[in-house]
């Protein structure tokens, strides 16, 4: 259990992300990001994601203070949350709860990734990768295990007992269940080296397509195991870093305690296949992940990967709401090919915050490039920085980006 003093740090923080929550401009963001994603925007909007925190410290408001390892998780976020508000909060929302994770254990499919990494900055968890090939042989496929879920309902609890002393009467406490990532192509990456894989698809496509449909099946009837025994997440704020607020979901026939795929929404990408060409991009990722998609109720699809020329395929996906556009697109093409549709979910270049001299005009022109594509083929429209590596040690970076994009969405 953690000290008074751990209780007292966790209590004062909370206390001060509560009033933050009580606002009325939370509100009035979820309303805005609800007609982006009903694909009747009134602005663009605009999300600040994944960014190097080691960077932001030293910092006396990142300073964490708690001895309990418990409670030290739950002061990063407070602190991280409290410090974004202030620093460059744009679209973001805080909420008036906390999410307390449910103690589940996800086997997966039984593959440890064997790697050797290297770092720029021992500070940054951003590292170098190079993976070991595990999928060689015809053998080898036998290693792939079909998940299995399982839930530890005294460890659930015992953290819920501890949440509720440390937030009650200030923050709402929420059990929360799984939010699945169900990329089939990020953890065959690591499983055998985007080159490998690569060079397998060319070379061994059969071989390929026992790989990737085992995984399919796999992920298939790990939703089922997550419906049979209650273990979703609860309503999502985001999704892969973008606002999830909809008036769509939950679907007709929710109970909460017991959430269905079909009430939640999904992300997917294939950002190994930037370098296959459209087809090879239907027959190995759209034909399987299409099946994972249609048990969502909103899919969000795409990440780094240029959609741009692949657009005609995105579309063979069921219930796609939002389209990543990454720093690497032709922006008018991909502004077209998405039109009305979809929400263009713009990935802004992080790399305009690693320059050696931060340059605002480049950073404003480089938004609203992607504005007036948008304008001129009706797309609503989202702006999302994140994968940000560096900022150089220079937190105002981030400040700076934040005020521009806001001016350039259009907001008060």
């Amino acid at each position: 259990m953690p000290d008074n003093q751990d209780i007292q740090r966790i209590r004062d923080l909370a206390a001060r992300t509560a009033e933050i929550a009580a606002l009325p401009v939370q509100e009035e963001k979820r309303r805005l990001w609800r007609r982006l994603n009903g694909l009747s925007p009134e602005r663009p909007m605009v999300m600040i994601d994944q960014v190097c925190w080691n960077e932001l410290a030293p910092d006396e408001d990142l300073d964490l203070c708690c001895t309990s390892q418990e409670c030290r998780r739950y002061e990063t976020f407070l602190r991280r949350t409290l410090y974004q508000w202030r620093h460059f909060p744009v679209d973001m929302v805080v909420e008036p709860f906390i999410r307390i994770p449910k103690a589940i254990h996800n086997t997966g499919f039984g593959i440890e990734v064997q790697e050797e990494t290297v770092a720029t900055d021992v500070a940054n968890d951003v590292v170098g990768h190079r993976f070991i090939n595990q999928f060689e042989t015809e053998d080898d496929l036998e290693k792939l295990r079909m998940p299995r879920i399982t839930h530890d309902s005294g460890e659930t609890e015992r953290r819920l007992d501890l949440a509720h002393e440390l937030f009650d009467g200030l923050l709402e406490v929420r059990a929360e269940g799984m939010d699945p990532y169900l990329s089939l192509w990020d953890p065959i990456s690591t499983w055998m080296g985007v080159e490998n894989a690569l060079f397998a698809l060319m070379e061994k496509p059969d071989y390929m397509h026992r790989l990737v449909g085992r995984m399919t099946e796999g992920y298939l009837d790990l939703l089922d195991q997550l419906e049979t025994q209650g273990l979703f997440c609860g309503p999502q704020s985001l999704i892969h870093c973008t606002g999830a607020y909809t008036d769509e979901l939950p679907a007709p026939g929710y109970t909460p305690e017991k959430l269905r795929a079909k009430d939640l929404w999904m992300f997917g990408l294939a950002q190994m296949f930037s370098a296959a060409s459209p087809r090879m991009f239907k027959d190995f990722e759209i034909e399987y992940t299409r099946r994972i998609c249609a048990r969502f109720g909103l899919v969000y699809y795409g990440c780094c990967d240029p959609l741009d020329g692949k657009m005609d395929e995105v579309r063979l996906l069921p219930h796609v709401r939002k389209v990543s556009m990454s720093p690497w697109v032709n922006r008018d093409r991909g502004a077209e090919a998405i039109g009305r549709d979809y929400a263009y979910s713009c990935k802004p270049n992080p790399a305009l915050l690693a320059h050696e001299a931060f340059d605002s005009e480049l950073v404003r022109g480089d938004l609203l490039e992607t504005l007036r594509a948008c304008e001129r083929h009706g797309c609503p429209l989202e702006f999302i920085l994140k994968d940000v590596s560096t900022i150089r040690y220079q937190p105002e970076r981030l400040s700076l980006w934040a005020r521009i994009a806001m001016e350039v969405a259009g907001a008060d």
